[in-house]
């Protein structure tokens, strides 16, 4: 993210379509073959006149917590649990793959950070991993490199071509389930049978 981008996090006025997805997944339709958010559950961070800004939920890289500590060279806490150092980092998105972003409980004071709900903050700055190595950080966090990004009406459009299926997000998704459950659960969130929603894709 560009460093204006952080000092407008949560500074912006409302799209101008009226729409405000911030705390919603975005599910992708399983017509959707695009190799990057194909199978995906994006959660919006923030959504308003500038575009959306969301986080790939469900799509794990090869790289663990401990590797990203290594590369960013911060050294860990003794004792520091494997619950924290074997968590996959997801694959957020296609924008800034260079940089971590980090979702989390809201808890301490980040420098660039987002406050989303009262169970969601969206931190884009370094200082949030050093708590987590110091064994200090958020108590629930998914960690990822880059984001998803659209620009103003560019998801309006997708929506309108029904591209993503959106539903109000759900903490316990979000945070506690394995990856591999978390397409499902979204769905399920909107009284769906997933298995319907494929069929439904097939004959469509």
């Amino acid at each position: 993210m560009p460093p204006e981008a952080e000092t407008t996090l949560g500074k912006i006025g409302p799209a101008p379509s009226g729409l405000n997805l911030a705390n919603h997944f975005l599910i992708a339709m399983p017509s959707i073959q695009d190799p990057i958010f194909g199978g995906t559950v994006v959660y919006v961070c923030e959504h308003n006149e500038k575009g959306v800004l969301g986080v790939v939920i469900n799509k794990p890289t090869d790289m663990t917590m401990d590797v990203l500590f290594d590369r960013v060279d911060l050294k860990l806490a003794p004792g520091l649990r494997s619950s924290v150092t074997d968590q996959p980092i997801m694959f957020g998105g296609p924008v800034q793959d260079d940089r971590g972003f980090v979702l989390h409980t809201p808890s301490g004071r980040y420098s660039s950070s987002l406050t989303v709900t009262d169970d969601v903050a969206f931190t884009t700055s370094i200082d949030v991993l050093e708590a987590v190595a110091s064994g200090a950080g958020p108590a629930r966090m998914l960690v990822s490199i880059g984001y998803a990004g659209w620009s103003p009406g560019q998801l309006e459009e997708e929506l309108s071509r029904n591209g993503w299926l959106t539903v109000g997000a759900d903490a316990k998704v979000l945070f506690d389930l394995p990856i591999e459950e978390r397409y499902t659960a979204a769905i399920k969130l909107l009284g769906i049978d997933p298995l319907m929603l494929a069929t439904e894709a097939g004959h469509a």
